[in-house]
């Protein structure tokens, strides 16, 4: 992940994992998430079968502030970002989430809050998923 032509954040095998936060999301939802992107079984074992974490493959994790999954394009052509936590609220939870991931062993690298960040990604399997927590 580059910023002004600078490498910030890069990672090996892994997990690129973009973040958004809104307006409910505190503390707890920070670490529940870590939790589950911590031990999802979403890497395939010896066998060819998801049932590997990227604890379980010492992989690392590229976490990366994103807003924009908060947009709403249901109504018209530009999207609405009112569901997207504002800066203020957001940068710690997203600080708060590497930080817990971290914590339970996984190598985290971040990108900069509120850059206009390059991300480069070797998207290496079928797996894309949104993931959620109450």
């Amino acid at each position: 992940m580059r910023v002004d032509g600078e490498i910030i954040g890069e990672i090996g095998a892994g997990l690129c994992v973009l973040v958004g936060v809104t307006h409910g999301d505190g503390p707890p939802q920070a670490a529940k998430l870590a939790a589950k992107v911590a031990n999802l079984r979403i890497f395939d074992d010896d066998t060819g079968a998801m049932n590997w974490s990227v604890l379980d493959t010492a992989g690392s994790a590229l976490v990366v502030s994103q807003f924009t999954l908060y947009g709403d394009t249901v109504r018209g052509r530009r999207p609405s970002w009112v569901a997207a936590a504002r800066p203020e609220q957001a940068e710690p939870l997203v600080d708060a989430f590497g930080r817990e991931l971290a914590a339970l062993g996984v190598p985290v690298a971040t990108g900069r809050f509120r850059a206009d960040m390059q991300v480069a990604l070797v998207n290496d399997g079928p797996v894309t998923l949104l993931l959620e927590v109450t």
